[in-house]
């Protein structure tokens, strides 16, 4: 049984980084094109992550104080560096496709 939840999780973790890696390329401009990054990729890393923490769960002593830790690393640094690199991009007024949202609510 735990061979299948390791499985969907692997498949599924796969399946969010291309998604993530695919709206990468395909954006028009940085800030829509950092969304896919910081939310599909991180949950891919979470899919990720849980699969290893249940396989090694199921074939050693369990759950890692190592496999722990990285999973709240990736899964706090990803969404904050992605948070970063959009006020940098605000802070250097990096120009935007007219189809990106929100643009009324910065600050000039």
């Amino acid at each position: 049984m735990s061979e299948w939840i390791i499985s969907i999780l692997l498949l599924l973790g796969g399946a969010f980084v291309l998604i993530g890696s695919i709206g990468l390329m395909k954006m028009p401009d940085f800030f829509m094109r950092l969304h896919g990054p910081t939310k599909a990729t991180t949950l891919g890393m979470a899919c990720l992550l849980t699969s290893a923490m249940v396989y090694f769960s199921t074939t050693s002593d369990g759950v890692s104080v190592k496999e722990i830790l990285i999973s709240i690393f990736l899964l706090l640094t990803a969404p904050i560096s992605g948070y970063m690199l959009i006020k940098s991009a605000i802070h250097h007024r990096l120009p935007s496709n007219e189809k990106t949202t929100g643009k009324d609510k910065i600050k000039k």
